[in-house]
């Protein structure tokens, strides 16, 4: 005696084989008892995908056109706060060294 296959036995069957198709009782309530028609889907081989093609083009050109977009936020900043600690960092060792003592230090 042969047995239906577990997917002919089971209570929903798949969309579209077996003569069962979206309806009321299954997905969503659509309130459809006729076939949908018109529903088409395309697939490609996985040995014929190219999944990274032209990435690494893409990337590079990607992250230069992003970096010069924003530089000039954050480029002008930095460059300010580099400056005034590089001010301050002299001007403190002038100030602890024996000249800058002997100048604040006879006032």
């Amino acid at each position: 005696m042969m047995r239906p296959t577990q997917i002919l036995r089971a209570s929903e069957l798949p969309i579209g084989k077996y003569s069962h198709y979206l309806n009321k009782d299954t997905w969503g309530h659509l309130g459809a008892i006729l076939p949908h028609k018109g529903i088409i889907t395309y697939t490609i081989s996985a040995n014929r995908q190219n999944v990274l093609a032209g990435a690494g083009r893409d990337a590079i050109f990607n992250t230069w056109r992003r970096f010069s977009m924003q530089v000039l936020y954050w480029a002008p900043p930095l460059m300010a706060a580099y400056y005034a600690m590089d001010w301050a960092n002299k001007r403190n060792e002038y100030l602890n060294s024996k000249a800058g003592r002997a100048e604040f230090n006879g006032s």
